[in-house]
């Protein structure tokens, strides 16, 4: 996809296929509405009379309009102009993007960034423009007989004044890679467990590092994480024949920032699929358990999209990736093991795996002398009781941090909510016969989850994202989703500067 920025002052000169204008509700019209209204003699206000409510996310075809150079003309609903906000932007941004490739267009321009819009800048509403273009050609055909048809659109642009061309440019470039990062994830996530295996992501994790010169990848096998004494970890991989992987990504940029602050290190949950071990799952939708890995996929696109960026800054990715499954050999409820930070953990459950592999990739990250760690993982069902599928649930004991990260999730639409970490959560941990338990009891779930780890983060600043809501859509649109790739790249982006 080639973006760039289109600066001929007269927005109904340009030839294309497609300009998107906003419209508000009450028949308010945008700047760049008014022009084009203007130029077809009021072709605009006569839609809105008869046929366009200009509600938020809905749009309207106006084709061949006298005095407009562009076939199309597509009205895009804003809704009432008194609650403009980000979000209603980018709708209307993903809006336009698909009728762009549902129609099949070679080329078009969106007008859309150029309305004011409180707390935002024309970077940020550029970003938004290039993720929902990027997002929306997005197909999953890698297990289908038939592949998806190719997408037409081959060239997009922002409209801007040249002045402000330089600033569109760098949201258009940071966007493109956020969500170039988000669909390799939504990829990763989509791919049947049978294909997606731990030994599969070290492949592609190999790759990866072949197509950027600021990643480096090393992959431990199994002596190796036995020789690191990853107890918990290896404990869950007992039950499956696929040999467990730890991928450690290095992104090194030619040109570091000055600042002297160790590396942000991001940890990933990699269960290529969770049967729930001897504490099976049940049937229904078991299927969705190959998302499951959606922390590992997010690690693997966050580092796709900064390499993209050539972020001036170091990062750490950490993925400890197995399968949990059902066997002789797999962990039994009752089981004693012990972690790399030398705990012992009395196993309760083994369906709360998820935890046992984190913790000896938390133990690991110690070594970078981070200036922060943040993990992501599929790991709770109660934390999509208490959140659903907007949110998702952000940990920490760094109150510093913590709002690093809400700021950041409230810049890229990507949204979380804090949750409780009370010292009170850690009794319901305790075990009679090892340091701590895997799990709590039912009561605060992912509360417990998350105090479980952070028993092994006292070295270091540190975060956790459950994305067990977040991570994949269930139903008839099931299907990966990418994030929280764009909450984690707009993060380090604001720490590199």
């Amino acid at each position: 996809m080639e973006f760039s920025t289109q600066t001929s002052a007269s927005l109904h000169q340009i030839k294309t296929a497609a300009v998107a204008v906003g419209v508000f509700s009450n028949n308010v019209l945008s700047p760049a509405a008014d022009m084009i209204d203007r130029a077809s003699d009021g072709a605009i206000r006569i839609a809105l009379k008869s046929e366009f409510n200009a509600k938020a996310g809905s749009h309207l075809v106006l084709r061949n309009l006298t005095g407009v150079k562009a076939e199309r003309i597509v009205l895009v609903g804003l809704g009432e102009q008194e609650k403009y906000t980000a979000r209603v932007h980018a709708t209307a941004e993903n809006c336009f993007a698909q009728y762009c490739i549902q129609a099949n267009l070679k080329e078009a321009v969106s007008a859309l960034g150029s309305i004011d819009c409180s707390g935002t800048t024309l970077r940020q509403r550029s970003k938004a423009a290039a993720q929902a273009v990027i997002s929306n050609t997005y197909r999953f055909d890698a297990t289908l007989s038939k592949k998806a048809d190719p997408i037409a659109l081959k060239k997009f642009a922002i409209w801007t004044s040249r002045t402000q061309s330089s600033e569109a440019k760098e949201g258009l470039q940071e966007g493109a890679a956020i969500a170039k990062g988000s669909n390799f994830t939504r990829l990763l996530a989509d791919l049947p467990p049978n294909i997606c295996t731990p030994t599969y992501l070290a492949d592609e994790a190999k790759k990866l590092a072949k197509q950027y010169p600021s990643l480096k990848v090393e992959v431990l096998q199994r002596k190796q994480m036995e020789a690191l004494k990853m107890g918990s970890f290896l404990s869950v991989a007992k039950g499956s024949e696929q040999p467990p992987v730890f991928i450690i990504f290095t992104h090194k940029p030619a040109k570091k920032s000055s600042d002297n602050d160790g590396p942000i290190v991001l940890v990933g949950k990699g269960l290529t699929f969770d049967a729930g071990g001897i504490s099976l799952k049940p049937a229904a939708n078991m299927d969705e358990m190959k998302y499951d890995m959606g922390g590992a996929a997010s690690v693997f696109g966050t580092m796709l999209a900064i390499s993209e960026l050539e972020l001036d800054r170091e990062v750490i990715g950490l993925v400890a990736s197995c399968e949990n499954l059902p066997s002789g050999s797999a962990n039994k409820p009752g089981d004693v093991v012990t972690s790399m930070a030398g705990k012992t953990i009395e196993i309760l459950n083994t369906d709360a795996e998820g935890r046992l592999v984190l913790c000896d990739a938390l133990t690991y990250a110690e070594r970078f002398k981070p200036s922060a760690v943040i993990d992501m993982a599929t790991l709770t069902g109660a934390c999509v009781v208490a959140l659903g599928h907007v949110n998702t649930g952000l940990f920490s004991p760094d109150d510093a941090l913590a709002e690093d990260l809400l700021q950041a999730a409230r810049s890229s639409g990507d949204g979380v909510w804090r949750m409780p970490l009370d010292d009170q959560y850690q009794e319901q941990l305790r075990s009679n016969f090892a340091d701590i338990a895997n799990i709590g009891g039912p009561a605060a779930g992912a509360v417990t989850a998350a105090c479980f780890l952070q028993r092994f983060t006292s070295a270091y600043r540190w975060a956790h994202l459950d994305i067990a809501g977040t991570a994949w859509r269930s139903g008839k649109d099931k299907g990966a989703t990418g994030r929280p790739v764009p909450l984690l790249v707009e993060f380090l982006l604001k720490q590199s500067h």
